[in-house]
């Protein structure tokens, strides 16, 4: 079997630097870049939350992506199954993708499971100190279940769905997350102030 050579691996592929760098796009955004990866249980509230404070975001005149969970499997990663090194991989290439993002000077949100610590840090390494910015999306197992808006729930408890996480597969929850939404009783627009008051702080925006 030949083996495969990683890009990093390979001489003859040298990172090349461009003139116009990222401080300058941020610059011209007014605004920092920096990736919030919204990490919680399925039917948490993930997506719904950054998807409402990316609309708040681009209100205020600021420039955003938002990376949902199940629209990246539509194409990036359509690719993948399910298996532990597919959802490795996975959260691999998004953290990829969001760095670029932020290289071009966004506001990149993320909305994935991404279950393991692990895996979340090795995202966080891609980025410079104070640019990956991990939000607890905190709802309680019994109300996302309750919720369950996609039936993924009642398909794990029946045995259609295994390794499901918060079923039979572990959530990991983020020890310091630098920001920790407690989501069970809370409403969105409650939720995305207290991330826009977060950004503010940071000085992203």
């Amino acid at each position: 079997m030949t083996a495969v050579v990683q890009p990093h691996e390979n001489e003859n592929v040298v990172w090349h630097n461009h003139q116009t760098d990222k401080a300058q796009r941020a610059q011209l955004k007014n605004q920092r870049p920096c990736v919030l990866w919204f990490t919680g249980l399925s039917g948490a509230g993930k997506s719904t939350v950054a998807g409402a404070l990316e609309n708040r975001l681009a209100e205020q005149g600021f420039h955003t992506y938002l990376l949902d969970g199940d629209n990246v499997r539509h194409g990036l990663c359509k690719d993948l199954g399910f298996s532990a090194e597919d959802r490795k991989e996975n959260i691999r290439r998004i953290g990829e993708v969001a760095k670029l993002m932020a290289d071009a000077g966004l506001i990149v949100l993320t909305a994935f499971i991404s279950p393991h610590r692990a895996e979340r840090q090795l995202v966080r390494e891609l980025l410079p100190e104070g640019e990956f910015i991990e939000v607890f999306v905190d709802t309680p197992l019994a109300e996302c279940e309750k919720r369950d808006p996609k039936g993924l729930y009642k398909k794990a408890r029946e045995g259609e769905i295994k390794d499901f996480t918060g079923i039979d597969s572990e959530y990991q929850p983020p020890a310091n997350p630098e920001i920790h939404l407690q989501a069970g009783n809370a409403s969105v627009d409650e939720l995305v102030t207290l991330c826009v008051e977060a950004l503010k702080q940071r000085h992203i925006i």
